[in-house]
């Protein structure tokens, strides 16, 4: 798997725990979010309401290509279906 480079703040509650036990602890967080950030799981919990055409769109494609834009169009709206 792809190492991502990011910066992980992680606070513990014990300081007993070992450096080994750190790394194991933040190497799964960080397995975690790759897994949560792909664009398969954006797509699946957000869509977008353009209110200009009156319509929400859901497709794959589309909100890919609306994720990796600068900026979206006016009235235009990602929304979480959470």
């Amino acid at each position: 798997m792809k190492t991502s480079n990011r910066d992980l703040l992680v606070l513990l509650k014990d300081e007993s725990m070992s450096d080994k036990a750190i790394e194991y602890e933040v190497e799964k967080l960080n397995e975690l979010l790759i897994l949560v950030e792909s664009a398969d799981t954006f797509c699946r919990s957000n869509e977008l309401i353009d209110m200009n055409r009156y319509k929400i769109l859901q497709e794959q494609k589309t909100l890919t290509q609306i994720m990796y834009q600068s900026d979206l169009k006016p009235f235009m709206f990602i929304f979480n279906k959470n």
